[in-house]
Order: structure tokens, then sequence, then C-alpha cells
């Protein structure tokens, strides 16, 4: 076994053992689950917001949210940093979601009064769940490597030059399967009318 597949398997059941520990209020635990994911954690926020402002105020917010529910971590579901990095996204778009809310304005009469914008309506709902079948089919459709490596640039954050490292194939490879991957996609969805 390669020396970086065995420092993986390593730092997973580090981080699976970390958050069971969590699960169970051990705050020492807590600590150093902290120390071994927050730079990654951060460096996923950072991609996604762009100001270190937003990406602390994230990580802290999502770390609080870890402490409550590391109970709710399935090792057979996930590896630990992939759910830490979920958690970390998700975070991050309900912040760049509420950036949104807050600068959509109506006027009311001449008073200019700002309310934030509602809810979708049934229909919107109805055709965000169509779209999101035919994205699900559109990425099933991609090939193995295609697929991975724009999952983990995704889900992950990760870049070229990390995808390489952790996919363990040439930088021009990778980038290769980002492009023709977000191609094919393209392609696809353009194929079934999803509205980009």
């Amino acid at each position: 076994m390669a020396v970086d597949a065995r420092k993986q398997l390593e730092r997973n059941a580090r981080l699976m053992e970390l958050l069971a520990r969590t699960a169970l209020a051990d705050q020492r635990a807590f600590t150093e689950l902290y120390r071994l994911s927050a730079p990654h954690l951060y460096g996923v926020a950072l991609r996604i917001l762009r100001e270190t402002a937003a990406a602390e105020e994230v990580l802290q917010e999502s770390f609080v949210n870890i402490w409550h529910h590391a109970g709710s971590y399935v090792a057979v579901k996930s590896q630990p940093l992939t759910w830490l990095t979920s958690i970390v996204r998700n975070r991050c778009l309900d912040r760049l979601r509420r950036r949104e809310i807050e600068t959509t304005t109506m006027d009311d009469d001449e008073d200019g009064v700002a309310i934030a914008a509602e809810g979708p309506t049934p229909l919107e709902m109805l055709l965000a769940g169509a779209d999101a079948r035919a994205v699900r089919a559109c990425v099933e459709a991609l090939d193995a490597g295609q697929k991975q490596a724009i999952a983990l640039a995704f889900y992950q954050g990760l870049s070229h030059s990390e995808l390489a490292r952790h996919l363990k194939q040439p930088l021009g490879t990778v980038k290769s399967w980002v492009r023709r991957g977000l191609e094919r996609l393209r392609t696809c969805l353009d194929e079934m009318g999803v509205a980009r």
C-alpha cells in the first residue's frame, strides 16, 4: 500500500474516532478534531465565499453544528472529511443565499421599504425537482474519472493540483477530466432543457 494511501486511512480512522468521541461531548476530542480539519475546511469556505471574515464566521458556525450533530455522522455513508466539508459547504451556500435575499428589495408604494424575497412557488419547486433529476441523470452519464474529479472539485473545493494529488493522476489528465466532464454536463443539460 502506498504511503499516501496509508496516511489517508490513518487520518480517516482518527477523524472517525474523534467524531465518535465528540458525539459523547468529549471536549478534548472536539479540540483535536478542530485542529486536524479546520485548515482544510477554512480553505473550502474561503474558496466559496471569497472573504476571510465570512469564511471564519462560517467555520465557527460549522463547528458549533458539528459539536451538536457529531452523533449523526455515519461512517458507511461518507468519509469523515467529506461529511465535515459538506457541513461547511452547506453553511457557505446558506450564507450566499441570505446575502441574495438581503439585496432583493421591492418598492412598497413610494417608501422603498426592503422586503425579503418570498420562497419558491409550488410550480418553481416542481420544476426544480425535475431539474434536479435531470442533473442527476447527466452526472450519472459521465465517465468515472470525470464524475469523481467534478464531485471532488465541487463538494470539497479541491483545485486542479489538489485533485491530481488526491486522484494520483497527472495534472493534465485531471484538467481534461474536469473540462470534458463539464462540457458533457452542459450539453446534456441543454438537451434536457434545464435552465442554467
